[in-house]
């Protein structure tokens, strides 16, 4: 989620008041007003701010009353070092950008969580020394932001390295006692099972420094999903591992619970329509969970022209919707009604030139844009010699059809 880059009755009648806002306020010149319900948080879908056609957020909150975004990813330089990046390569430190995004929810009366980690890249977890150092480059962004959220992915490569989950968890416990009212999820894939080995053993590691999370959310997609009841099946055997691993009963193993899905086409092909997504909210709902969230708001709108379901795309959720269809149920995830008329979809943008064709002998780097089988792709990394859509994890990016 991540991915391309890559968590409900009764509940959903409380209340924004009574679910409780947090009491962290912050104190700089990033623009922050005062919080937002804890809920809000919980239900605020991925969006990429600088990647993958990022939509207008003012466009969303208009058409659908969102409040919340997850903005995403924090990552390590891609250079190495133990300093905030977005993507990478965007120092947090000399952002302008991000910061304008920011400013323009916060302006409409919404308000912003941050991610860090991510399927890919790397992670600061992996490059700072220890828990304190690695607390200390995500506090740069809670800071300069003003934060009042933040979301921990923790998710291939980084979650298989002991070491740097030791330092994720204990950066998270730092955060947590440094910043008071702070909202904290915790995110990881999401297995037939619940979790794999890999999640299990983060959360036992959670459980040794003593540290407990808003919630911890799964993933199920992208492992043999097969529509909503896969899904929900995965959150009735992740509760029973939440159980099990801090010595919960059920009901407050699902208050610490959360859902994070993908939207439209997976990047295994798995498909989760808008009626799957209202499946698995009823489940979030009726059991109190405390996250229900997604993958992307990049890929909440129909692609031009609609595939089908044929492939997957970081600007589009290859399947037939409104835009912003799947935002509507986060909005009612929060507590909150969406508008009930139908907005006029917001059209992709039509196809564009084609980049230079893609040559195998060429040397690309980060950012280097080509064409390819009718598309534009654009290097994630250094490559030569690997042909553009032959591997979703590889290292070019479909940027759409030219």
């Amino acid at each position: 989620m991540r991915r391309l880059h890559a968590c409900l009755g009764a509940a959903a009648a409380v209340s924004l008041a009574a679910v409780g806002t947090t009491a962290l306020v912050a104190g700089n010149a990033s623009g922050a007003t005062t919080a937002l319900s804890n809920r809000w948080y919980a239900a605020a879908p991925y969006l990429m701010p600088l990647d993958n056609d990022p939509p207008d957020p003012v466009a969303i909150m208009d058409a659908t009353g969102l409040k919340a975004f997850q903005l995403a990813f924090i990552l390590a330089p891609n250079g190495g070092g133990c300093s905030p990046t977005w993507g990478g390569t965007a120092a947090v430190s000399s952002d302008s950008a991000v910061q304008s995004v920011i400013n323009t929810i916060r302006s409409k009366g919404g308000d912003v969580s941050v991610s860090i980690g991510g399927y890919g890249g790397t992670k600061l977890g992996q490059t700072c020394s220890d828990a304190a150092s690695t607390a200390a480059a995500y506090q740069q962004v809670i800071t300069k932001y003003g934060l009042h959220a933040i979301d921990f992915d923790l998710e291939e490569p980084e979650y298989e390295n002991t070491a740097a989950i030791k330092n994720e968890i204990g950066a998270a416990k730092i955060l947590q006692q440094n910043n008071p009212g702070l909202y904290v999820s915790v995110t990881t894939a999401g297995t037939a099972d619940g979790t794999g080995w890999f999640g299990k053993q983060m959360l036992l590691e959670a459980k040794s420094q003593g540290f407990t999370p808003n919630n911890f959310s799964i993933m199920p997609f992208d492992g043999g999903f097969n529509g909503a009841a896969s899904q929900t099946s995965a959150l009735t055997n992740f509760n029973t591992i939440l159980q099990s691993t801090f010595g919960w009963d059920q009901t407050t193993a699902y208050a610490h619970e959360g859902f994070s899905g993908m939207n439209g086409r997976s990047d295994t092909g798995e498909i989760f329509s808008q009626a799957d997504f209202q499946t698995v909210l009823d489940y979030a709902t009726s059991h109190n969970m405390d996250r229900f969230t997604f993958w992307s708001l990049n890929r909440d709108r129909q692609c031009n022209p609609v595939d089908n379901g044929g492939r997957t795309s970081g600007t589009c959720s290859s399947v037939a919707q409104n835009s912003w269809d799947f935002a509507k149920y986060s909005v009612k995830f929060a507590g909150a009604t969406p508008p009930t008329s139908t907005p006029t979809p917001t059209p992709t943008p039509p196809s564009t030139a084609c980049k230079t064709a893609w040559s195998s002998t060429a040397v690309y780097t980060v950012g280097n844009e080509v064409s390819y089988n009718k598309h534009n792709w654009k290097a994630k990394w250094w490559t030569q010699n690997e042909v553009p859509g032959t591997s979703e994890w590889g290292p070019w990016q479909d940027e759409g059809t030219c």
